[in-house]
């Protein structure tokens, strides 16, 4: 008995030594490397709602929607530091109250019982009138979430969250989203500020400090440690054409904005991107010179239903500082033993390739 009692004591002694140097204060924000998840606030397709679209789903891309996440607390307190919220614009309110796919199968569960996606605001969800169970129906909703469970645990590992506003054409019911406009987006930074607080946000002004531009600043290393940047959350805008542009428009270097952008390398704005191919092998080196970079595990249940570990492989190896996953717990909807986390345990490491602690 004696040699089963010491490997496991050894087991939890070597992971809370990995643990407290994943977290050691002198690491910058960019030399360490978290997994969380993809749609963070998205609940199943109803069973009725999706038999009935996927009746009508001859191409089969139907089933990349199936997946889920458990509430966003409990994914914090499982300890995932990412999170992606979709934000859907609905100024007047009541755009997407009542979304068609209830009329397409009784539904199971009542839809927004208190009634507000009547009021204005962002709303959250993933496909308009498809795919639109939720954890939180409202932007602000979620945020005070966040703000409840950070004031409980102060000094948390700092949360990046990507934030992806949603609008464009009609879709196939007629639905028409609400587009984004420069005045929209100051809503956003403004929604973020009241319900998170400035003490809780690492804005691209802090890195910034006093370089000429962000990227100068994130290529000079000026990313905040991990003591100064315990306890708040990095929010990163998830577009890269028309809504990005507006959202840096009369912010050079994102000044007095609270979102990072996906910039270009070699714009002012650059600091924080997206490679979501983790095979891409642009990635370490875009790690190496001091951006922050977000790749995925997997996509669309791909990897999931084959077992597929390749692209998580990929993501640990590449330095990509943040890497999202449908799958931190294995899936409902099929049988498979996919999921992921860090081969150490959890779900927040050093950085592989640049997390080096230099002692003061």
């Amino acid at each position: 008995m004696k040699p089963i009692v010491t490997a496991l004591t050894l087991l939890i002694s070597g992971v809370s030594f990995f643990n407290a140097h994943a977290q050691d204060d002198n690491l910058k924000l960019n030399q360490i490397q978290v997994i969380g998840s993809h749609n963070s606030y998205k609940k199943a397709i109803e069973p009725a709602l999706y038999k009935a679209i996927s009746a009508k789903d001859t191409a089969n891309q139907l089933s990349g929607l199936q997946y889920e996440h458990i509430d966003i607390i409990k994914q914090l307190d499982m300890g995932l530091r990412n999170l992606e919220i979709d934000i859907n614009a609905d100024s007047k309110g009541g755009k997407y109250a009542h979304p068609k796919g209830l009329d397409l199968a009784k539904p199971e569960q009542p839809y927004d019982p208190d009634g507000v996606m009547n009021k204005p605001g962002f709303k959250v969800f993933h496909v308009t009138d498809i795919d639109f169970r939720t954890s939180s129906y409202t932007f602000e909703d979620l945020l005070q979430k966040l703000k409840t469970w950070s004031d409980a645990h102060p000094g948390h590992i700092p949360v990046f969250i990507t934030l992806e506003p949603k609008d464009g054409d009609a879709n196939r019911f007629g639905t028409v989203p609400e587009m984004f406009t420069p005045k929209l987006f100051d809503e956003v930074d403004a929604v973020i500020r009241k319900n998170l607080g400035a003490n809780k946000l690492i804005t691209p002004d802090m890195v910034r400090g006093n370089y000429k531009t962000l990227e100068e600043a994130v290529l000079k290393g000026n990313w905040p440690t991990l003591k100064e940047a315990k306890g708040k959350f990095f929010f990163i805008l998830d577009n890269s054409d028309k809504k990005r542009d507006l959202y840096m428009q009369g912010h050079p270097s994102l000044k007095g904005r609270v979102v990072f952008v996906n910039a270009k390398p070699g714009t002012p704005e650059a600091a924080a991107m997206f490679r979501n191919n983790s095979e891409d092998a642009t990635i370490p080196d875009l790690v190496k010179k001091g951006y922050i970079i977000r790749t995925r595990a997997d996509s669309d249940t791909k990897e999931a239903r084959a077992n597929d570990y390749t692209h998580f492989e990929a993501a640990k190896k590449s330095g990509a500082q943040i890497i999202t996953t449908d799958y931190y717990m294995p899936s409902k909807f099929f049988n498979s033993p996919y999921h992921i986390k860090f081969d150490e345990g959890g779900y927040v490491r050093v950085n592989p390739l640049i997390g080096v602690v230099k002692k003061k």
